[in-house]
C-alpha cells in the first residue's frame, strides 16, 4: 500500500495515477509456516509448556475496570431465561456440553471469549446475573481449564477472556466457595502465562491485538505484574504496527474488524484507569486515527456499510462505541491504505472499495469486492452489497454464506461470471486483483473518483475501470464501467459481463418499457431514476443480510452485455427524481 494520508484536510485529492498494490502476495501461510504453527500448538500439550504455566496463585485482583460498552440486550435476556443464542443458534445452559461441542465456530467463539458476560451484565442486577455467570464459568473451567488446546486456549480467546473476567469479576467471583474462587484466579493466571508466550503467534489484526490487550490487562490487575505489563505494552505496539495502517484502517480491510479493534483498545484504557495509570500515548493516538476511518465507511444512518464479510452494524452501536472513545472527528473521506473512498453531498453518501483486497492470511471470510460501491439517501440504503458472510445466521446453508463473498454479491462489474479475486472455501482469498490505479478530484460542482483493477487481466485480458461522479447537491450519481484490453493476448470470442446494483431493503423497482431505465422508490417515498447505455437492463432477485445476520429478500438491477477483444463501455446514472 502507499503512504499515510492527510485526514480530511479539505485538499482531498489523490495524485493522478496513484497505484495501490496488494502487499505480501496473494497466498496464505507457506507450508513451512503452517508446520511451525502446528508444532507450536502441539507444544501446548507438552510437560515443558505445562511447567511454564505454573506460578504463584493470585489471591485477588488489584482492581476491577469498568466495561465501557453495553452488551446485546436480546442475548442477555436469553441468558436470564437459561439459554444462549448466537446468530439464530440456541443452546440451553443446562444442556451445554463444552467438552463435546456440537455448536458452530461462531457460537464457540462467543463462549470461549466470555463475551456473554457483557450481555448478561447489561440486563441483570448482580444478584440475578452472578448465579448464571458462575454456572457458565464453572462449566468452561470443568471442560477446558486443565486441557491446553484450541479453540479454548487460542491466544485471542484468552486475551478477550482475561478482559471480560476482570471487568465482570463481581459476577464470577462473588461466590462464597473459596475453592471455586481460587480456581478462577489460578486459571486466569495460567492463561496470562500462556499468552506471554503465544500472543505474537496470532495473525495480525484484531486477534493479535486482543491477545496483547489480555497480556497488559493481566499485568495491570494480577499482583506482581509490572514486568508483564511492560512486555505487553511493547508487544501491543508491535501488534498495532502490523495490524493498523498509517491512515487508521485495519489491515483486514473489514469495518467489523475496525470496530472490534477500537473496542478492544478502548476497553484496555479502562484497565489503566482502574489502576490510575496513564496508558501509552500510542494507544490513544491509534484510537484517534481509527475512529475517522470507521466513520468513513458509515452511511448517513451512522451504521456500517457491508464489506469483507461484515454486515450493516446498526448506527446505535457505532455511536455508542464512538462515544466511549471520546473521539470527535469527521469521517475520513479518502483512505489510501484502508482503501475506502467516501463521497458525501446533500443527503447522499457513497462508499467505494477502491483498493486491492487484503492478503489471504489477514482476513476471515474475505470478499472479492474491488470497485464495488454502496449508496444511501438519508436513512435509506439504495445500492448495497449483500454482505454478512461472517455474521449470517447459523441456519443459512454454507453454500449461500460462501456465495456472499463472491464478486457477484457486490455492486460492481463481473466478467465471465467469475470473481475478480479468487474466493477460497477456507475463508481466504487467492489470486486476482493485485493492483488498483486510483485518482480523485474535487470541484465546486462534483466529486469524482476514477479507479481500475487488474483482477480480470490474466484470465480475460481486460482491466476494469470505473468512474463515479457525485454532484454537489447529492442528487445525481453518474457512473461509467469500462473493460479495457490489456496484454498481448487477444481473445477472439465475445466475453460476457454483468454490472450488478443490489438494492436496499424495501426499495421498489419499476422498469421502463424501453429496457434501459427503472424507477426506484425508497420506503420513505424518495424516488430515484436509474438509466443505462451500452447494455441490457434486467431486474432479478437478490438478498441483503441485515444487522442481525438474517438474509432479507431484495432485488437487483443487472446490466448485461458482451465485450469484444477491443473492450466495452457502459454508462449509467442514478438521479433523484423528487
Amino acid at each position: 500500500m502507499i503512504a499515510p494520508d492527510d485526514r480530511d484536510t479539505g485538499t482531498d485529492g489523490i495524485d493522478e495515477g496513484k497505484r495501490l498494490v496488494r502487499l505480501g502476495g496473494d497466498k496464505g501461510l507457506s507450508l513451512s509456516q503452517q508446520l511451525v504453527e502446528r508444532l507450536h500448538r502441539l507444544s501446548w500439550r507438552t510437560p515443558i509448556h505445562g511447567l511454564r504455566l505454573k506460578g504463584r496463585y493470585p489471591l485477588k485482583l488489584i482492581a476491577v475496570p469498568d466495561d465501557p460498552f453495553l452488551g446485546d440486550l436480546k442475548r442477555g435476556a436469553a441468558l436470564l431465561e437459561g439459554s444462549i443464542t448466537v446468530a439464530g443458534e440456541t443452546r440451553t445452559i443446562a444442556g451445554l456440553n463444552l467438552a463435546k461441542p456440537d455448536f458452530s465456530k461462531r457460537f464457540g467463539d462467543y463462549i470461549h471469549s466470555a463475551a456473554w458476560l457483557r450481555d448478561l451484565s447489561s440486563v441483570a442486577t448482580r444478584a440475578q446475573a452472578a448465579p448464571i455467570a458462575e454456572a457458565l464459568t464453572r462449566a468452561w473451567m470443568g471442560a477446558h481449564a486443565e486441557t491446553v488446546a484450541e479453540p479454548a486456549w487460542r491466544a485471542d480467546h484468552w486475551g478477550r477472556r482475561i478482559m471480560a473476567w476482570t471487568a465482570h469479576a463481581p459476577l464470577i467471583l462473588s461466590s462464597t466457595d473459596l475453592v471455586y474462587r481460587s480456581l478462577v484466579l489460578n486459571t486466569l493466571a495460567r492463561g496470562a502465562r500462556h499468552l506471554d508466550r503465544c500472543a505474537d503467534k496470532v495473525p495480525p489484526g484484531a486477534p493479535r491485538i486482543a491477545a496483547w490487550c489480555g497480556v497488559i490487562t493481566a499485568g495491570l490487575l494480577i499482583p506482581a505484574g509490572d514486568v508483564r505489563r511492560k512486555m505487553g505494552e511493547a508487544g501491543l505496539m508491535r501488534a498495532i504496527d502490523a495490524s493498523v495502517f498509517g491512515d487508521g484502517g485495519s489491515v483486514a480491510r473489514s469495518p467489523a474488524a475496525q470496530l472490534d479493534i477500537i473496542m478492544l483498545l478502548t476497553a484496555l484504557r479502562e484497565a489503566y484507569a482502574a489502576r490510575r495509570l496513564e496508558p501509552p500515548a500510542r494507544l490513544g493516538a491509534t484510537i484517534d486515527a481509527m475512529v475517522p476511518a470507521l466513520l468513513g465507511v458509515c452511511h448517513a444512518d451512522k451504521g456500517l456499510s457491508s464489506w469483507q464479510g461484515g454486515g450493516p452494524v446498526p448506527g446505535s452501536l457505532v455511536e455508542q462505541v464512538i462515544a466511549a472513545t471520546g473521539v470527535r472527528a469527521r469521517p475520513l473521506r479518502q483512505a489510501r491504505d484502508w482503501g475506502y473512498q467516501r463521497l458525501a453531498a446533500g443527503q447522499s453518501v457513497v462508499v467505494v472499495d477502491a483498493a486491492p483486497p487484503p492478503v489471504a492470511r489477514l482476513v476471515e471470510a474475505g470478499c472479492g469486492s474491488t470497485l464495488a460501491f454502496e449508496l444511501s439517501d438519508g436513512p435509506h440504503r439504495l445500492i448495497v452489497n449483500c454482505g454478512g458472510a461472517r455474521t449470517i445466521s447459523a441456519q443459512v446453508p454454507t453454500a449461500l454464506a460462501e456465495g456472499l463473498r463472491t464478486t457477484a454479491a457486490h455492486s460492481t462489474l463481473v466478467v465471465g461470471d467469475s470473481n475478480s479475486t479468487a474466493v477460497h472455501s477456507d475463508g481466504t482469498l487467492g489470486r486476482g486483483v493485485g493492483e488498483v490505479e486510483l485518482s480523485r478530484q474535487e470541484s465546486d460542482t462534483s466529486s469524482r473518483i476514477e479507479a481500475s483493477h487488474d483482477g480480470y487481466a490474466r484470465r480475460f485480458g481486460f482491466l476494469h475501470r470505473r468512474q463515479l461522479v457525485l454532484s454537489s447537491d447529492g442528487r445525481d450519481l453518474r457512473g461509467e464501467d469500462m473493460l479495457l484490453p490489456v496484454g498481448r493476448k487477444r481473445k477472439v470470442a465475445m466475453t460476457p459481463f454483468a454490472i450488478r446494483f443490489h438494492l436496499g431493503m424495501g426499495v421498489e423497482v419499476s422498469p421502463t418499457a424501453d429496457g434501459q431505465a427503472a424507477l426506484l422508490r425508497l420506503p420513505g417515498a424518495g424516488l430515484w431514476q436509474f438509466r443505462c447505455r451500452g447494455g441490457a437492463l434486467a431486474v432479478e432477485d437478490s438478498l441483503w443480510v441485515d444487522g442481525e445476520g438474517r438474509p432479507q429478500a431484495t432485488q437487483q438491477l443487472i446490466v448485461t452485455g458482451e465485450a469484444p477483444a477491443g473492450g466495452a463501455n457502459v454508462s449509467w446514472a442514478l438521479k433523484r427524481a423528487n
